[in-house]
C-alpha cells in the first residue's frame, strides 16, 4: 500500500502546471485531493478529469494572498475530513524583466502569490498538523530560490524566501511530528512560461535562448516531488541542470555569478527599449 493511499492533500496551484501534475499523480495513488486555484473553470476541467479516471478530487476557488481564505480552506477541509495530512504550497506567478524596469505593484503581487501564498498556507496548516501531531507541508520554491536569477529579481526574492522559510520550519517541527520539505524545481514546461507577465522583454525571444533539452514535463516533475516526499527529503531538487547549479553555488558562488552575468547580456539582446 503506498504511503499516499486514502490521504486528505491541499494543492494550491492545482489549475495547471505542476500543481495539476500532482493532483492527477495523487489521485492516481488514490489520494482525496482538494484543488485550490484562482482559476474556477480550470479547476473544473481538471477536477472532472480525475473523477472520469476514478479518482476523487474536490476543488475550490482560492486567491493565496488571502489569508483567511486560506484560513478557511483548511479549516473547512479538516472539518469534513478529520485532518489533514499533506499540503502543497504551490501556486506562484512571475514577472520577467530587469529590476530597474518592474513596478512596485509587480514587486507586491508576486511577493503577495508567492511568499506571502506559502506562509498563508503554513500559517493555517501548520497548528492543525501539530495539534493532531502529524501532517507533511510542502512548500514549491525553485531553482531561483538557490541560486541568483537575473531577469527576475522579484521571483527570486520570493523564492529565497520559501526556501529559508521551509527550512527553519522543519527543525521547528521535526519534535512535533510536522515534517516539511521545499521544492526546488528547474526548468520545467508549465504555463507560467507563457502567461507570466514581461517587462521590455521579447517573450519569444527570450524563450529561444532556453535549451529544449534541459525542459521536463510536469508529469515527470510531480513523480519526482512525490518520491522526495515519500523519503521526507528536506530539499527536492528537480531536473539534472537544477542539481547541478546548486552544487556550483555551493563549491563557486563567484562562478554562478559570472554565469548569471552572461545570461543578462544575451537578455538584454532581446530586450525592447522605449
Amino acid at each position: 500500500m503506498g504511503i499516499f493511499v486514502d490521504k486528505i492533500v491541499i494543492i494550491t496551484g492545482g489549475a495547471s502546471g505542476i500543481g495539476r501534475a500532482l493532483g492527477e499523480e495523487l489521485s492516481r495513488r488514490r489520494a482525496q485531493v482538494i484543488l485550490a486555484d484562482v482559476n474556477t473553470k480550470l479547476l473544473e476541467e481538471v477536477a472532472n478529469s480525475i473523477t472520469e479516471a476514478g479518482g476523487r478530487a474536490k476543488t475550490v476557488t482560492l486567491d493565496v494572498s488571502d489569508f483567511e481564505a486560506v484560513k478557511k480552506l483548511v479549516d473547512d477541509t479538516v472539518a469534513q475530513y478529520g485532518r489533514l495530512d499533506y499540503i502543497f504550497n504551490n501556486a506562484g506567478i512571475g514577472v520577467g524583466g530587469e529590476a530597474r524596469d518592474v513596478s512596485i505593484d509587480d514587486w507586491r503581487r508576486v511577493i503577495d502569490v508567492n511568499l506571502y501564498g506559502a506562509v498563508n498556507g503554513v500559517t493555517a496548516a501548520y497548528p492543525v498538523m501539530v495539534k493532531q501531531g502529524f501532517g507533511h507541508i510542502i512548500n514549491t520554491a525553485s531553482l531561483a530560490g538557490l541560486i541568483p536569477l537575473p531577469g527576475e529579481v522579484s521571483y527570486s526574492a520570493s523564492k529565497y524566501g520559501i526556501v529559508g522559510l521551509s527550512n527553519a520550519l522543519r527543525v521547528e517541527g521535526a519534535d512535533l511530528g510536522v515534517k516539511v520539505s521545499v521544492v526546488c524545481p528547474g526548468f520545467i514546461e508549465t504555463p507560467i512560461f507563457y502567461n507570466s507577465k514581461v517587462v521590455k522583454v521579447d517573450r519569444e525571444k527570450l524563450l529561444e535562448l532556453i535549451p529544449k533539452g534541459i525542459i521536463i514535463t510536469p508529469e515527470k516533475c510531480a513523480r519526482i516531488i512525490l518520491r522526495g516526499v515519500k523519503s521526507n527529503k528536506a530539499t527536492i531538487v528537480v531536473t539534472l541542470l537544477a542539481k547541478f547549479f546548486w552544487l556550483l553555488q555551493r563549491i563557486s558562488p563567484g562562478l554562478v555569478l559570472w554565469i548569471g552575468r552572461q545570461a543578462v547580456k544575451k537578455m538584454r539582446e532581446v530586450r525592447i527599449e522605449d
